[in-house]
């Protein structure tokens, strides 16, 4: 059971980054696809680059304010070549680089691989807390088109009576979980409490606003990634910040449904910019263009410090 788990884990993702990559290029012509790559401006692309390189070398330096708590000093190279691995190996089994970024530092650096683990998972919270802000945001910035896209679409009566199901059904889950001693009750209270802890560990921190700094830099950094980039296709302009962070947030969430983002990547974006009526056309190259050049980034950088890394590291 365990080995067939295992295998779905692997083959689903694959098989529906396949089916996206069909879709999203049912909706577009190649040689239509193609044109725009080809007319696009790479002055803003390689601008979108540059700023996406800038997140990475923030997040492998911000890694140093988490384990330097724990008593290791570790090599900045080393920290950014094992972030840039991680990205790489995400792209073959999902949340494999995870382990093997833990597993770089074990080798290289000597820090055992439940406390390399340990400050990664802290990091991904850390980031979570971040994306909700950007998600609030959003919502304040857009509350007139969300809310008349919602009456639009939904009828408001049972638009009220679905939320206040869900919050009725939230407060039952909430109230179960925490009376009940079932093992899966267990394992989603030893979740949250985890949760709460890795939060509080980072006010915790020697140098706790350094990370704080970090943390949002990499998210704006994000953000600014995808906008920069839009300029490249001049079909999407002009085009609403609106539109440009609710395509961001759909892009990100979508990166955990496959293998890099593959597929669902140029979807989840064309999907957002059909709600403000942008043209699928534009929006669909947007979105290739941007998972393409980010994509390059990382195989590139990826593949070199993977190479890399025993070289670096020969002394040991």
């Amino acid at each position: 059971m365990n080995t067939f788990l295992k295998i779905l884990k692997i083959t689903l993702p694959i098989l529906l980054g396949i089916f996206l990559v069909w879709f999203s290029l049912s909706k577009i012509a190649i040689s239509e696809l193609l044109n725009y790559f080809k007319t696009a401006n790479y002055y803003w692309i390689a601008l979108g680059v540059f700023l996406g390189l800038l997140s990475h070398l923030s997040r492998a330096y911000r890694w140093l304010f988490m384990l330097e708590p724990l008593g290791y000093k570790i090599k900045f190279g080393n920290s950014l070549m094992a972030v840039f691995a991680t990205y790489l190996i995400n792209y073959t089994i999902p949340r494999a680089g995870e382990v093997a970024r833990a597993s770089i530092l074990t080798n290289y650096e000597g820090v055992p691989f439940e406390k390399g683990f340990g400050t990664i998972i802290a990091e991904r919270i850390a980031d979570l807390l971040i994306m909700l802000i950007i998600i609030l945001i959003t919502l304040f910035l857009q509350f007139d088109f969300i809310y008349g896209f919602l009456i639009k679409n939904f009828n408001p009566s049972k638009l009220i009576f679905a939320l206040l199901l869900i919050t009725i059904v939230l407060i039952i889950f909430t109230l179960f979980i925490k009376r009940s001693d079932s093992k899966m009750a267990l394992k989603i209270k030893t979740f949250i409490n985890g949760l709460i802890e890795g939060v509080l560990s980072i006010f915790k921190m020697k140098k706790k606003w350094a990370f704080i700094f970090h943390t949002f830099f990499i998210w704006i950094m994000y953000v600014l990634m995808f906008y920069a980039t839009s300029f490249a296709i001049a079909d999407l302009q002009p085009i609403f910040f609106g539109a440009i962070l609710i395509g961001f947030i759909a892009a990100s969430f979508s990166i955990a449904a496959t293998n890099g983002g593959i597929g669902s990547y140029p979807t989840a974006i064309y999907l957002a910019f059909s709600l403000f009526a942008i043209a699928k056309e534009p929006s669909v190259a947007f979105g290739w263009i941007m998972w393409s050049s980010q994509t390059l980034m990382i195989i590139l950088l990826g593949g070199l410090s993977l190479l890399w890394l025993p070289i670096y590291n020969r002394k040991k």
